[in-house]
């Protein structure tokens, strides 16, 4: 029988004719089939364990005689192309003789072809059967044959209907019909259910792009019955086989039946609003009946059937390996350093991390994939785990102490999208002052004033040289909590930066506590000073700002603005777009395993006790903070690039320059590479919109599209469904825009602040992501040790080793591009989506010549020596907007989707 199990991901790159047979295809000729010779139908399928996978392979062609005409039709051949489960060698050959057999005599698949043209119907339901399997280039591919009898007068096929009367689900890739006037392609990429899973067929349209409005009459049941097949009706448990697209709020972070120290609030709801998840439907766990029930680590959380995203054979997948660090390599860790989890006491604890080796257990290596994982990723051997150097230092260990580095990384690291302009003073909160205190910030005009070298405040301000990275509204309300758990210390951080001569530079810290019954305003004010003792409390206050962005970066930019607020896209285009609707067919390859990496995040990275709880300033109350964020700061109208940019005064209105602003600092490499993306893509939609909506009201009458919207508004981000900055959906302007800001959150800036972890964070003093003590003020115990070892207390102050430790091993498995990572520049998506329009085609090939400048122009930039965040003694490049990458590591490389 055909096994089943395996993920989509096995093949991402699921290219099943070479380039050449490409243009064959898209030209109307059959690949490789001499003239005389036409198989009418070629079907691609495969099968296998989720746990294992198949390497890329090429598909050879299959040549046969054409079958005999019978009366009244017209019999064609199909070649199906299926995939096996890894087995024991003896096992594998029975089960290819079972599997053999049941397709010999038609009881495998069952393939139905559907007219366009309502009147002329279908074909007779017609099982696969044929030969005994045909072994592809790879062991794991075999192919089978069946035979197809269409009515003479058939007209054009515009769906095939597909049945799985095997025992598992099968994977499908594409079917190709030939005999008509050229070739005819049914790209699916999709699992077909086993029909005693499910008993529904299912519907596999071609690769053609319509419209509600233009669907052939034939296919416009068939159209409205796959989008209901997708939506569910909100109850039962979903099933991991099941395709089911459905809403649920954040309600499976907490596990109250395991400890109630782990219960969890509600995500979503006007308490604390957010976006909304994918539904499971889990049971309610049984000590809060808000909250669904945990999953056990082994076990997977459920995402639609074609979300799925799992290991591939001797290469693993980002998501696999984040698997076998979350289960396995955590653990490990936890259970060697535990029992003397210590913090670092001087540098040399640190530079041993990527010197020497951690011991862990003898037998770690006790599954193939964790195994596979430490040789080939983590620099493995004998049990010894060792880091890879991260690049922050690679080339200068002592950057990280000077203020210029620690103000380059605000424009050029991992999180440079919180800095924005500072526009008056005072500095005022928005916080209620009854319970927070005065609004008025620390941070006075004469303060400022004796940083700026003999400029006046008003001066500076008018000419746009101060900045801010102020996190004091979104942490403040959280601190005191905070600050009671255990080994956890923060403030809610201000930081005002001065740009003068090309540099910027940090000029004044404030570090604010919630205010007590003596002191309304406990606020301190810190800056750099020319004393030991100034110089190392300063040291201290940066490394409590960089806490606070670490938290930021990762709750906010990273998980909350690409990968929880992408989510509700993904499940609205698969509810209300039709896969032949040209949004879904564009949209498609920017979402696609984001889903189930989330899915992964609730389960062991963002979860109560996970790793980002453990690990980061705000302990149990992390989601919470995200939340806040959510309510206070998110709008889709600012999630465009240029809007970003100018509601944080880093850049002014601009028609003539790429993306349409200027920026104010012109060496902001984030945002100068950005907007080069920005633009590359905005051109890109702009002129599919308008190919496929060239008709006056053709978006406003738009039922499918207009639904979409609708329901990303007000069910995917419910909590926001009353705000009036939503954009409309009536032009192509419209539409355009909001499309460009969807597919760049998915790609460019999710690789923009994703694939830098490593390289930054990997080094705990550059960007610790807690600080354990507070600063040691004059009268305290801790001030006269400070005084007597400064460095002892700054250490002691970052995350302890087995939390650096544990953060590291995640960043780098987060930093790290699979070997078959899709890439923005690729076109393979787009080859079998739109291979029958040759427009299309051509807008997604001056795409990628596009792309192929925009990596000129980034190459040449990181070598302009007057560009000195990108450039100078020990200075990295600033390479993250580079569109492509090789695997692993590298600090580069824009992924289609957030694949990780």
């Amino acid at each position: 029988m055909l096994t089943a199990q395996a993920s989509p991901t096995t093949l991402r790159r699921r290219e099943p004719f070479p380039a050449a047979a490409n243009q064959r295809r898209l030209a109307g000729k059959p690949s490789s089939l001499p003239v005389q010779r036409r198989p009418a139908i070629r079907a691609v399928i495969s099968s296998g364990d989720s746990k294992t996978g198949v390497e890329k392979t090429s598909e050879k062609a299959v040549e046969s005689d054409v079958p005999s005409a019978k009366s009244g039709g017209v019999s064609v051949r199909a070649v199906i192309r299926i995939r096996k489960k890894m087995k024991e060698k003896l096992l594998e050959k029975i089960e290819d003789q079972w599997d053999s057999f049941l397709n010999g005599i038609g009881r495998g698949i069952s393939l139905q072809l559907i007219s366009q043209e309502a009147h002329l119907g279908k074909s007779d339901d017609t099982f696969v059967r044929g030969w005994l399997p045909r072994l592809s280039d790879n062991p794991y591919v075999v192919e089978y044959g069946a035979d197809i009898v269409v009515p003479s007068d058939f007209g054009q096929p515009g769906a095939v209907v597909v049945t799985n009367f095997h025992e598992k689900e099968v994977f499908l890739m594409e079917i190709v019909v030939h005999g008509f006037k050229e070739p005819i392609f049914f790209t699916a990429d999709t699992w077909i259910h086993s029909r005693i899973d499910n008993p529904e067929s299912r519907i596999i349209f071609k690769n053609q792009a319509y419209l509600p409005s233009e669907t052939p009459p034939g296919l416009k049941n068939l159209r409205q019955k796959e989008l209901l097949s997708v939506r569910g009706d909100g109850k039962g448990v979903r099933k991991l086989h099941e395709r089911i697209y459905d809403y649920d709020v954040y309600n499976d972070l907490g596990s109250p039946d395991v400890d109630e120290e782990l219960a969890r609030p509600v995500l979503g709801g006007e308490e604390r609003p957010y976006p909304m998840r994918c539904r499971t439907g889990r049971r309610p766990s049984l000590t809060d009946p808000d909250t669904e029930s945990t999953v056990e680590k082994s076990d997977s959380v459920y995402v639609p059937r074609d979300e799925t995203f799992e290991e591939v054979k001797q290469n693993t997948f980002s998501a696999g390996r984040l698997k076998a660090v979350l289960h396995n390599l955590i653990p490990l860790i936890v259970s060697t350093l535990a029992d003397s989890d210590i913090p670092f006491t001087n540098f040399s604890d640190i530079d041993d991390l990527y010197n020497d080796d951690i011991l862990l257990p003898k037998g770690a290596k006790k599954s193939h994939l964790l195994a596979n994982l430490m040789d080939q990723v983590l620099n493995v051997g004998d049990n010894l785990l060792k880091y890879e150097v991260p690049a922050v230092i690679r080339r200068d260990r002592f950057s990280w102490l000077r203020d210029n580095e620690f103000a380059r990384q605000t424009l050029a690291g991992v999180n440079p999208v919180n800095i924005e302009l500072l526009k008056e003073l005072p500095i005022l909160s928005k916080l209620d002052p009854e319970t927070y205190g005065p609004p008025e910030s620390a941070i006075t005009k004469e303060i400022i004033t004796r940083e700026l070298n003999g400029i006046s405040v008003e001066d500076a301000i008018e000419n746009k040289k101060l900045f801010i990275i102020d996190y004091h509204d979104l942490l403040l309300p959280f601190i005191e909590k905070i600050n009671e758990l255990p080994d956890r210390k923060a403030y809610a951080s201000r930081t005002v930066f001065f740009f003068d001569d090309g540099i910027l530079r940090p000029i004044v810290i404030e570090l604010s506590l919630p205010p007590t019954s003596s002191s309304k305003r406990n606020k301190k004010i810190y800056t750099h000073g020319h004393g030991a003792t100034t110089s190392w409390i300063w040291k201290l206050a940066k490394a409590h700002v960089c806490s606070n962005d670490a938290g930021a970066h990762q709750l906010v930019n990273h998980w909350l603005r690409t990968h929880a607020c992408t989510e509700p896209y993904i499940i609205a285009t698969n509810r209300q777009l039709s896969s032949m609707h040209p949004i879904y067919k564009l949209l498609h390859p920017h979402m696609r395993y984001t889903m189930e990496i989330n899915a992964l995040a609730r389960q062991s990275l963002i979860n109560a006790g996970g790793v980002i709880e453990a690990c980061f300033s705000p302990g149990k109350y992390s989601l919470e903070i995200s939340s806040a964020a959510y309510e206070s700061l998110w709008r889709f109208d600012r999630e465009a690039l240029p809007a970003d940019l100018l509601h944080r005064g880093m850049a002014v209105e601009d028609p003539t320059v790429p993306g349409g602003v200027k920026l104010v600092i012109e060496d902001y490499p984030y945002a100068a590479d950005a907007l080069l993306i920005w633009a590359a893509i905005q051109e890109l939609v702009e002129s599919y919109v308008e190919h496929y909506y060239s008709e006056p009201n053709a978006i406003s009458s738009d039922v499918e599209l207009q639904a979409w919207w609708n329901e990303i508004k007000n069910v995917g981000h419910h909590d926001k469904r009353n705000e009036t900055w939503w954009p409309n959906l009536d032009t192509q302007d419209d539409l355009s825009s909001i499309l460009t800001t969807m597919i760049w959150t998915a790609s460019g800036q999710h690789a923009a602040i994703n694939f830098g972890q490593y390289p930054f964070g990997g080094y705990v003093p550059n960007r610790p992501t807690l600080m354990r003590k507070l600063i040691p003020q004059p009268g305290d115990h801790e001030y006269e040790r400070f005084l007597h070892n400064p460095e002892y207390t700054f250490l002691t102050s970052l995350p302890t080793q087995l939390q650096a430790t544990k953060v590291m091993a995640v960043q780098d498995s987060l930093s790290t591009h699979s070997p078959d990572e899709e890439y923005l520049h690729q076109l393979d998506q787009i080859h079998r989506l739109s291979s029958n329009d040759p427009l299309v085609q051509k807008f997604f090939e001056n795409f990628s010549v596009q792309l192929e400048e925009v990596e000129r122009i980034i190459n040449l930039r990181n070598k302009n020596i007057e560009l000195t965040n990108r450039t100078g003694a020990g200075v990295p490049p600033y390479e993250l907007l580079l569109p492509t990458s090789p695997p692993g590591v590298t600090g580069r490389g824009i992924p289609n989707s957030i694949s990780i």
